[in-house]
């Protein structure tokens, strides 16, 4: 949200420029592992043969206003708590339990029997990725290199052509630890969490909630989160890789906040600052689950596989936000 507020507000795109940094490197990494045989990017989310649009685009929207309501997007709200913020608790709580229902619950059939509905299928031995469009299935190897190279060519020199930019250490770092996690996700489920199922004999993605590969995403692991808790003496419930993350990135910014010493408690102002808490949350479950993704599940982890939905719900992401934030700010300006 803050790349966006960013751009949007100021014209600035420092962050924007770390956030496209991050996508090149994952694009590069996970391409990279596709090619020498380490993981299948046919084997994931993004990547199948249905193109469900609407959901793309509702879902992303959704999510992008709810993250500029609630003052950041999951990854963000996971950070702040671990920093004292019970503001981005309470997100955390209602974002869950909005994602649990759109997956399992009330909002899921609204989910497949509305918005995923009007799918297209791509008929493409790779699914719906930029390389599969574009060879029309056949010669996937060469266009996977081709379509690699040229779009993270082209993002580095948009990228990099800013001395700003050039300059900031912290931004540079952020864009190529967050593509290096990203990279490092897909190996870890898709290559070392590949094997033989002992009851089917069938090679089996273990140690994630999709039986599929996956790296970073933040929506959908909330909602298998609150669901560890909730079926905590269940022996089938198990710490996946997403969960993981929830907690990692949790307690990897509750020690950044006591080492750096900013750990403070911060709460709600107001109700209205409430509300939009509570709304933001809900908006960003259901939003992220519906397009598959957030900000980083998407925006970033999606993207690495030149999938056409992740891209689209990137940029519906993106819109979405920012249309809120001008609406913010021309209610703002009326009021002053």
């Amino acid at each position: 949200m803050g790349a966006v507020s960013d751009v949007v507000n100021m014209g600035h795109w420092g962050r924007m420029r770390a956030w496209l940094l991050a996508i090149a490197i994952a694009m590069l990494g996970t391409n990279a592992l596709a090619y020498f045989g380490q993981i299948d990017l046919a084997k994931t989310i993004y990547t199948g043969s249905s193109f469900p649009w609407l959901a793309f685009i509702v879902g992303g929207l959704c999510f992008g206003v709810g993250m500029t309501l609630a003052s950041g997007c999951g990854n963000k709200t996971l950070v702040r708590i671990g920093g004292g913020n019970l503001k981005s608790l309470v997100v955390f709580i209602f974002m869950g339990f909005a994602a649990i229902a759109t997956l399992k619950g009330i909002l899921g059939a609204f989910r497949v029997n509305v918005l995923q509905a009007p799918s297209v299928s791509l008929h493409f031995d790779h699914g719906q990725t930029l390389p599969a469009l574009l060879s029309g299935g056949g010669g996937m190897q060469t266009m996977q290199l081709a379509v690699t190279g040229a779009i993270v060519l082209a993002i580095l020199i948009f990228v990099f052509k800013d001395r700003e930019f050039r300059q900031e250490l912290d931004n540079k770092l952020a864009g190529l630890v967050i593509g290096l996690i990203v990279v490092g996700g897909w190996y870890l489920t898709g290559h070392i969490g590949l094997a033989e199922n002992p009851d089917t004999l069938e090679m089996t993605y273990f140690g994630t909630n999709t039986r599929l590969a996956e790296s970073m995403s933040f929506v959908a692991p909330t909602a298998y989160t609150l669901e560890y808790f909730g079926y905590w003496t269940d022996t089938s419930n198990i710490i996946t890789f997403g969960v993981a993350t929830i907690f990692g990135v949790g307690l990897g910014s509750f020690l950044y906040a006591l080492i750096s010493k900013s750990f403070r408690w911060e709460y709600f102002t107001s109700s209205q600052d409430m509300i939009n808490h509570i709304g933001g949350g809900v908006l960003m479950g259901f939003g992220g689950v519906t397009a598959m993704g957030c900000t980083i599940g998407q925006g970033v982890t999606g993207v690495s596989t030149l999938s056409l939905g992740s891209l689209l719900a990137f940029v519906s992401i993106v819109a979405g936000s920012a249309i809120t934030m001008k609406i913010q700010t021309s209610l703002m300006m009326r009021e002053a």
